[in-house]
């Protein structure tokens, strides 16, 4: 068993499993990717005893806080701890990486597992993300895969990643695909802090020495802000232009936004966003459109009158590889044409 009890970032590969004994509100907003939680206290535990540290006093908040870890911790040993062997070794973290962990990590230890406690808990953790995703982009060389609307630039993403290239999906970290009508249903987005936590996990995984494949962004992908330091490399890195036929993006995204197709209420408010960059005639055109459930027409129009032209305007102005760009021509945006696609990038 390891002498200390307490661990830097540096040792995280380390263990077998990462516990966060944080409050489920707490672990909602932001965590280690891939963490478990095991919450010390519970949301009203938690609130509990701190109104009673500030109404009454530390030592009763310590006295009740106390019992309320043991009597869960006790129900964590005898559900997700239960199973583990002796050789597991878990890490464990709580805000500061004060009394929450450290009772854990105690009651842990001396049942016989190298448990140990992340030194300064999430408020280290998070210190250390925000200071790597300053420098990691840096260190990677990427290929940005342009492409219009429809063009299947994700699904290219997913070609490429089953082919096992590196692949940075900021779109599927994002739980969004990026415009307008990007949101995905009955999936939110997750918070800003939980996006960069994701982002530094992905990053800190992939191998200098080759290539990372990253689909094109603006700055936000829905809600949420890409990293200054990761948009600027990309943007100046090296890009790969996919060319498919209009119909075939037509195609491809009445499949793809299958979802929208079938909540017109929702695809108008949508649609209506963007009453201050299109006439009233080009907005009320598009709802005349889905009024007649008009889908091949409407996705035809949207794509020549506001998102193509958006797109190119855009990538004229942020991606200075876009004048140089490989084409990649993709004629069919299925399974087999994206295979085909990723094999041809890679090969190339």
């Amino acid at each position: 068993m390891r002498q200390s009890s307490n661990v830097g970032m540096e040792e995280l590969d380390d263990f077998d499993e990462v516990v966060d004994v944080r409050s489920p509100a707490e672990f909602a907003i932001d965590h280690l990717p891939g963490a478990v939680n095991c919450p010390a206290l519970d949301n009203e535990e938690r609130a509990r005893v701190g109104t009673i540290y500030k109404q009454v006093s530390p030592f009763e908040a310590r006295k009740i806080g106390a019992a309320l870890v043991a009597k869960n911790v006790a129900r964590h040993l005898e559900t997700h701890f239960g199973s583990r062997d002796q050789r597991w070794k878990p890490l464990v973290y709580c805000w500061r990486g004060g009394k929450r962990s450290g009772s854990m990590v105690h009651v842990l230890r001396e049942i016989g597992w190298d448990a140990a406690a992340l030194q300064g808990g999430y408020q280290s953790y998070r210190r250390a993300v925000l200071a790597q995703l300053e420098e990691l982009p840096a260190r990677f060389d990427y290929r940005v895969i342009c492409g219009p609307t429809g063009s299947g630039k994700s699904r290219l993403l997913q070609a490429l990643a089953a082919c096992g290239a590196q692949v940075l999906d900021l779109e599927a970290l994002a739980k969004h695909r990026g415009s307008v009508l990007g949101e995905l249903p009955g999936d939110p987005q997750p918070s800003q802090k939980m996006f960069e936590s994701l982002m530094w996990h992905a990053l800190r995984k992939f191998d200098a020495a080759l290539p990372v494949f990253v689909e094109a962004e603006s700055r936000r992908i829905g809600s949420l802000r890409v990293p200054e330091s990761l948009l600027a490399r990309m943007r100046a890195s090296a890009c790969v232009r996919i060319h498919a036929p209009v119909a075939e993006r037509v195609r491809f995204l009445l499949g793809e936004y299958r979802h929208l197709l079938e909540e017109p209420a929702w695809l108008k408010t949508l649609l209506l966003r963007l009453t201050a960059l299109h006439s009233k005639e080009t907005v009320g055109r598009w709802i005349a459109q889905i009024d007649a459930r008009d889908w091949h027409a409407l996705v035809t129009d949207l794509l020549a009158t506001h998102y193509d032209p958006a797109y190119l305007r855009s990538m004229e102005r942020n991606y200075t590889g876009l004048i140089d760009a490989a084409l990649l021509d993709v004629p069919r945006l299925d399974d087999a044409g994206f295979d085909a696609a990723a094999l041809r990038m890679l090969t190339c």
